[in-house]
Parts: C-alpha cells; structure tokens; sequence
C-alpha cells in the first residue's frame, strides 16, 4: 500500500508512530568518492603549464584561461558534491576513510584546492585582477596546504593502525597523500613576492623547502614498496594501472618545487644560499627528470599491455594527467635555468601528451555522467550476484 501524500511529507509522523526523515538522501552522491578532486587536478594543471609554455600556439592562452574557470568550476562542483555525500551519506564517507584503497585518495583535496589556486594566481589574475587573485590563492593555499599536511600524517596513521593491509596492495595511490606537501612547495613561491620582505618572505621560502623535504623522503620510503610489489607480485590489475603513472607526480612535482623556489629565493634570502638554490634546481631536477623518463617508459609499457587485455575506461584514467602536467612544469623549469631548448622539447612533447590524456579522461567522465554509470557502485561480482538470485 502507498502511503498518503500527507504521511509522505518530510517531517510528519505517519499513522503507525515511526517519524520519517526530514532529509531526503541523496543516492547519485553516494559513491561520489575523494578521487573525483583528480578531475579538478587534472584539469587546473593545463592552465598552469600551458601558461609557460615554450612556444607561441595561437590561441594557447586564451584556452589557458579558460581551462582555468573550468577549473574552478569543476572545485566547486565537487566541493559541492563531497559536501553532500558527508551529509547524506556519513556511513560511507567513514567507509572510505576505513578503505586501505580509497583514503589515499583524501590527499587529492588537498592537491585539488591548491592547483587551482597556483593557477588563479598564474593565469586568472588576468581575468579577476591581481588583488583579488592573491587573496584567493592565499585562501586556497592556506586550506591546501593544512589538508595536505594532515593528509600526510592521518593516511599513513590509519593505514598502520586500522587497515589491514598486505604486501601486495600496495599500489601508487599510497603517494596520494604525500605528493600534497611537494604541490605546497611547488606554488608556495608564488606568493612570495606578495609577502612583507624579510622574515615572512624567507619563512615562506624555507617552510616551502621543509615540505619539500617532507614529501620527497616519504615519497623515497614508499618508493620501493611499490616497484617491489610489481617486481614479486606482477602487473596491477587492468583498471588499476594508469596509476602507474602517479609516481611521475612527486617526480615532476619536485623538479617544479625546486626550480619555482630558486626563481623567488634572492626575495627572500641572502646570498650565498640564493645562488646554492638555483644551482639545487639544477643538480636536483636534472637527474631525477631522468629518472622520471625511465618510469614513464615503464609505465607506457604496462598500460600498453594492459589496453591490449582489454582495459576499459575507469576514473584511474584521471591518473595520467596530473602527474603528466607536473612533468610539463619541471621541464619548463629546467629549460629556464640551463637554457637547453632540448628542454623545451621534452615539455612540448610532455604538454601534447597531457592534452591527449585529458581529452580521453573528460570525454569518457562526462559519458559516464550522462548515462549514470559512474554514479553506481561497484557491481557484485558474479560468484556473488548468483548467489544472491
């Protein structure tokens, strides 16, 4: 029997005593999980290394800016989003943040709110003036930065103490939460020259190198246990291997964070150590962009062998282009203090790259969206759902 329109309404209390909910939940935002801020990420890393590109292409900085108020738009979306899947659905939030596979992902927030901050303050000062783009990269860093850090101590807290976790889980997504301190050392320098001069420019600088530091030795820890499960366990699984392509992340991220906070150090330091960390941003970024070259071969390999089993198109895909756009801004950043065009090739080439993987991650999200199966969650497996009949 249906019920009347009157027991129906939020609020009232039926014929039989029980009180309906006055909220309706929500059940699209259910499965609406923390790794839909790489959607934003990947988006806002376009307008930030398209705004330094090395080469004139007609029309390449009005799209910059618009990919910027995508951007921001898409944050807002999802800040939107995430805000009802607490509300409506705290049973599941708790979940995910219990989930070894999913709580990595709240690092994402974090990179979320300060890339499209950095990019306020890169190519959106144009469009809202400088004043107004200063206040809200201070605002977006501010918050960005403070989730980064709890991110980077939380995730690997509950992962020690309440995850059960096995050798063989582990994965690039355990990076999530440790690349967030190395993006606040990426696009902390901005706004150094904004800052009173003397004791708050060089405590920017340097609090900026101490989350460097913070990132790169945790990054160097997990490191290893994640080639040293490829090496004895095999490929990840098909859906999961272009996260293979977040280990460029703190890669690409280290070089722009050194290379960035070269360029702002004589604001904020005297010499000798202004001139020590430009050459840092050479010593450093030079060999570790190799290393990065050797990853992305490997891990081209594997998405090749997995395209050729038959992977299909899942949220990972986001994966490719974030740490891709970090690789364009360390490139470009070494082509600026060595002078090597060869370096401005190896960004043009990466920037094509990153273009492609963003163009096939957006179009196959907003299918998705459309016809609703990324708002589902998981099927059951087929052992399970015959079960269940």
């Amino acid at each position: 029997m249906q019920p009347s329109p009157q027991t129906s309404r939020p609020g009232t209390t039926p014929a039989g005593g029980a009180q309906v909910p006055s909220r309706r939940r929500l059940p699209a935002l259910r499965h609406i999980g923390p790794n839909w801020y790489a959607c934003v990420m990947g988006t806002a890393i376009i307008a930030n290394a398209g705004a330094a590109f090395p080469y004139a292409i007609p029309g390449l900085h009005v799209a910059c800016r618009v990919i910027w108020a995508l951007s921001a738009l898409a944050l807002a979306v999802v800040l939107t989003a995430r805000a009802g899947h607490w509300l409506h659905h705290r049973d599941q939030a708790r979940a995910h943040l219990l989930d070894p596979a999913v709580a990595p992902f709240y690092g994402c927030l974090a990179m979320a709110l300060l890339a499209v901050g950095g990019g306020t303050m890169i190519i959106g000062k144009e469009v809202i003036g400088e004043s107004a783009a200063v206040a809200v990269d201070a605002v977006l860093f501010t918050a960005g930065t403070a989730l980064g850090l709890a991110a980077a101590v939380t995730v690997p807290y509950l992962m020690v103490v309440r995850h059960k976790v096995e050798p063989s889980q582990a994965t690039p997504v355990w990076l999530l939460p440790l690349v967030a301190p190395m993006v606040s050392a990426a696009l902390g320098p901005l706004l150094i020259p904004h800052l009173p001069a003397g004791q708050a420019r060089e405590a920017m600088l340097l609090g900026c190198y101490a989350m460097f530091g913070i990132s790169l030795l945790a990054t160097l820890l997990v490191l290893p246990l994640i080639l040293g499960r490829l090496i004895v366990s095999g490929p990840l699984p098909l859906a999961l291997t272009p996260t293979l392509f977040l280990v460029l992340g703190p890669l690409g991220q280290s070089v722009t964070a050194v290379g960035q906070l070269a360029d702002q150090a004589p604001l904020a330091i005297g010499a000798p150590y202004a001139d020590g960390f430009a050459a840092f941003a050479i010593v450093y970024g030079v060999p570790v962009m190799g290393f990065a070259l050797l990853w992305l071969a490997l891990a081209v390999a594997m998405v090749v062998r997995a395209a050729r089993a038959g992977m299909g198109f899942a949220m990972t895909w986001w994966a490719f282009t974030f740490p891709l756009g970090t690789c364009v801004t360390g490139a470009e950043g070494l082509a600026r203090h060595t002078g090597l065009a060869a370096f401005n090739w190896l960004a043009a080439a990466f920037f094509a790259a990153l273009v492609l993987a963003w163009l096939a991650a957006a179009v196959h999200t907003l299918r998705g969206l459309a016809d609703g199966s990324l708002l589902t969650g998981p099927r059951p497996a087929p052992a399970t759902a015959a079960a269940a009949r």
